[in-house]
This record gives structure tokens, C-alpha cells and sequence, in this order.
């Protein structure tokens, strides 16, 4: 079974050629409230705007913000907005190489898209733009950088928008030099003749691409397999990736059946740039040689990450992990605390949203039903729970040698995975007093094994307005008499 989280450890290592249509993107955000006197129109109340480095310096942004580098290759103009997006580019402080070629023919590609924040929807969009083939001079200098690159990188992707960057020779030249140098080539496809990718690895078309390529339509999962089989074919590619939006992805795959994943569920407010975080995702993870299953499944969670945003958003790694990997999985990095400025922090956080906190805690050594039943019923009576954990001085004082079973790390993981638990603090004191005057809860819960004067941080707790909870225990269930139970049966 192939390991998520051991691959993305060797993120960082990767390097990818991104070569493509380079764009400026400007979005334009307000409020729309009324019609224009002069047309029939509405009126954009500018709130604010955002510009962000678009086409295939998106898929550059996608792959940095993953946390690997991207050398990327394109073309300028000599103007203001390829001026823009040369400072931009150099705010990435070497996680993204540009090396740029400036056409003084050519206007760099700029598009403003006008926005309503309230109705999340795009009203117009304004080009600026050269869509003619790129000189064979400048033509020669983007083949050049590109086999330059070829033998620092993992992985090469083409990202074309056809706005004359990547003609046919440019195309051929870079995947005949991948191929040379055994380099996986990831191609965000454009246009109607697919051809002129041939050789290429890997082809992301979306469904109406997809079937612009096929001429017919591809609705159905069967039909989207079958034309993507038959596109594998013509551009003679190991696999065809098809994105479809709120439907998932399909993977064709050379010699095996086809793949259908669904699409997470998420809020869409933006599909702009999906595609792109498609790509980079795909190429960093397989110039890791992550298989391609594997490398769809970690793509269609990135995709589901960067619409859930505004504008042509990036997904990180740690987003990308959250999304791939169960929550038992990230339990203990995101809900366990040594550092007590940390759990300072989380509680800033919760009390800020108005949550009501509540408090337990215990040695946890062999957690039980009785344990379950506890921490359900304190997560019940509050909307953040914070448990106290006795460490393994703390536990080994309280229940004598031989104790703790399980070392303070493993208890708190598997707390952590618990649903019921939102926060493990471990305490080297022999009760938890202390912890309790840190956390100030609403709500401290306790077996009912104890009186409400023998909980310790009771008065504390009540004091500043809060309330003790004790829970009724489940009978024959106490992690000392299963030692107990254990130690007898070995003898």
C-alpha cells in the first residue's frame, strides 16, 4: 500500500520545468447594489483588488507553495505588465527561476476579471493579449533555457493557454528532450489537435476539452474512458488524466482499467486555476515516481482545496496532507501539547469564536469503555475538550511502579485520534491544578468516583462562574484492575 505521508517528505527535494503561457491576473472584487443609468449593466463598487501571477506562473506558484522548486520558462513583453510579473516572480526567493524571454513585438498577457464578493460570481473579464505564434527567435531561446534545465529537474510540464508560447516546435523540441533525459512530461492541453503533444507522459484535458479532441461527446463515465483511451493512443501518452469538475476525475492508464474518482465535497467559490494545481501536483509527485493512481488521488484533493478559495489559488503541503490523510492520522501533530504557550494559543483562538471550553483529565494507561464513556459525555457539555494528561512521573507516582504500561507519547496519540478530543496537554505535576488555572474551563468533568469537593480544581472552576460535571462510570471497567486481571492470568 502505497504511504502518503513517508512521499510527501521528499517534496521538498523535487525540482520541476515548468514551461507555458505566462499571464498577469488581476481580480477585481466588490459590491454590486445597483444597475448602471447609462446600460443596462451593474455597477462593481470596488472594494479592493488582487494580482496574482496567472497561466503557467500559476502552476509555478502551485508547485512552490507545495514546498518543491520550479524553474520556469515563458514569455514577456516589453511592458508594464511583464515588468509586474518579473518583480513578482522575484518575491519567491528562489523557490521559482524564472527565466524569461522578452518579445518587444509581444504584449505580455494581462486578464482582469471583475468580481462580487456578495453573490461570489464573476462578472466580466477584460484581456490583453497576443495569441500569434512566438517568434523563432524567441522561439529558440525558450528551447534553449528548457534543455538547459532538463538535467537539474524531476519532472517537465507543458502549461498551455494558446497564447502563441508553445508552438509546435517548441513542443516537440522539450518532449523529445525529456524523453532523452527519461523525464516525465505533464501536459494542461489546449486546442482542438492534440497531436502536437505526442510523446508526452501525461495529459490533463478537462471533459469538454476531452471531447473537443475526440470530436463527440463524452458524457457518460464509459464514454469519458473510452475517449480517453483513444487520446492516449493519438498523442501516444502512458495516461490521460480527465478532470470534471464537481463529477471528480478519470485516469486512463496504459494497460490498466480505467480509474473514476469523485470530486471532494466542498464549497466551490472559484474554479480559476484548478487545472493548474492539477498539473503541478501530478508533476512533482511523479518525478518522485509516485504511482499515477496515487498521484490522481493526491491531485483531486489539492483540486478540491484551491476552488474552496478565491482568485487562482495555491494549495500548500500541509493543506494537501490535511485533505490526502485520515484525521488519526494528523491527530497528533494538530491536537497534542507539550509547550503550554501553545495550548495558550489554541485557547486565544476558541475563546475568540465564543466556544465554550471544558476540561479533564487522567493517566489514560489502557484506555477502556469507562474512558470513552467520559470523554463523550465532557465533549457533550462543551465545544472545545481539553484533556490533561498525567506524564509518565507524574503517572508512575500516583499509580506506583509499573506504571505507566503505555509511555506518555503513545497515550496521548491515542487520545488524540478520539473524536471526542480536541486537545491532549500532558503535565508533569502530580495533579492538575496547575493545568486547570492555565485553561480557566467552563466546564471540568470528572468520574463519579469522586466527590465534587475531591475534584481537584473544582473550587477554581466554580469561582470564576464555571461548572463540575461528574459522569456516572461503567461498572468492572478501571485500567487498574485490567492489570490487575492481566497480572493474575500470567501466573
Amino acid at each position: 500500500m502505497f504511504d502518503f505521508e513517508d512521499a510527501l517528505k521528499l517534496v521538498a527535494e523535487q525540482t520541476v520545468l515548468c514551461v507555458g503561457d505566462l499571464m498577469l491576473d488581476d481580480f477585481v472584487y466588490g459590491d454590486v447594489t445597483r444597475i448602471s443609468p447609462e446600460a443596462p449593466t451593474p455597477v462593481l463598487a470596488v472594494r479592493h483588488s488582487e494580482i496574482q501571477i496567472g497561466g503557467a506562473g500559476n502552476v509555478a506558484r502551485n508547485i512552490a507553495a507545495l514546498g518543491a522548486q520550479c524553474i520556469l520558462v515563458g514569455l514577456i513583453g516589453n511592458d508594464d505588465a511583464g515588468l509586474t510579473l518579473t518583480n513578482a516572480l522575484g518575491k519567491f526567493n528562489g523557490a521559482i527561476v524564472p527565466d524569461l524571454v522578452v518579445d518587444k513585438a509581444r504584449q505580455t498577457t494581462r486578464k482582469v476579471r471583475f468580481v462580487s464578493e456578495h453573490h461570489s460570481s464573476h462578472l466580466m473579464r477584460a484581456d490583453w493579449e497576443t495569441t500569434a505564434p512566438t517568434s523563432a527567435q524567441s522561439a529558440a531561446s525558450i528551447i534553449a533555457y528548457a534543455e538547459t534545465a532538463m538535467p537539474q529537474v524531476g519532472a517537465v510540464i507543458l502549461s498551455d493557454y494558446a497564447k502563441g508560447t508553445l508552438t509546435p516546435r517548441v513542443i516537440r523540441a522539450i518532449v523529445d528532450a525529456a524523453r532523452r533525459h527519461n523525464k516525465p512530461v505533464v501536459v494542461d492541453p489546449k486546442g482542438h489537435d492534440y497531436s502536437i503533444y505526442r510523446g508526452a507522459t501525461l495529459i490533463t484535458p478537462n471533459r469538454q476539452e476531452l471531447g473537443a479532441a475526440v470530436h463527440r461527446p463524452v458524457t457518460t463515465e464509459a464514454e469519458i474512458a473510452n475517449a480517453a483511451a483513444e487520446l492516449a493512443q493519438l498523442v501516444e501518452s502512458k495516461a490521460v488524466l480527465v478532470t470534471r469538475s464537481e463529477e471528480g476525475m478519470t485516469l486512463h492508464l496504459e494497460g490498466h482499467a480505467p480509474i473514476h474518482v469523485p470530486a471532494y465535497p466542498v464549497k466551490v467559490r472559484d474554479v480559476s486555476g484548478a487545472g493548474d494545481t492539477v498539473a503541478a501536483v501530478m508533476a512533482v509527485l511523479l518525478a518522485m515516481q509516485v504511482p499515477y493512481e496515487s498521484a490522481m488521488r493526491a491531485a483531486n484533493a489539492a483540486a478540491a482545496v484551491v476552488v474552496g478559495k478565491r482568485g487562482t489559488a495555491t494549495v500548500t503541503l500541509a493543506e494537501l496532507r490535511h485533505s490526502i490523510l485520515p484525521a488519526a492520522a494528523l491527530a497528533p501533530e494538530d491536537k497534542i501539547v507539550f509547550d503550554w504557550s501553545v495550548l495558550d494559543e489554541r485557547l486565544k483562538e476558541w475563546r475568540r469564536a465564543g466556544l465554550r471550553v471544558g476540561f479533564t483529565n487522567g493517566c489514560f494507561d489502557l484506555l477502556h469503555r469507562g474512558h470513552i464513556r467520559l470523554l463523550a459525555e465532557a465533549r457533550a457539555a462543551c465545544d472545545r475538550l481539553v484533556v490533561g494528561l498525567n506524564s509518565d512521573g507524574s503517572t508512575r507516582r500516583l499509580k506506583g511502579n509499573g506504571r505507566p504500561i503505555n509511555p506518555a507519547e503513545g497515550r496521548a496519540e491515542v487520545l488524540a485520534a478520539l473524536e471526542a478530543v480536541d486537545l491532549v496537554v500532558v503535565f508533569e505535576e502530580d495533579t492538575p491544578l496547575e493545568l486547570v488555572k492555565r485553561v480557566r474551563p467552563a466546564v471540568l468533568v470528572k468520574g463519579a468516583d469522586y466527590k465534587r469537593d475531591e475534584v481537584v480544581g473544582a473550587d477554581v472552576v466554580e469561582a470564576a462562574g464555571g461548572t463540575v460535571v461528574l459522569v456516572d462510570l461503567v461498572p468492572g471497567h478501571s485500567t487498574s484492575s485490567m492489570v490487575r486481571r492481566s497480572a493474575e492470568s500470567a501466573t
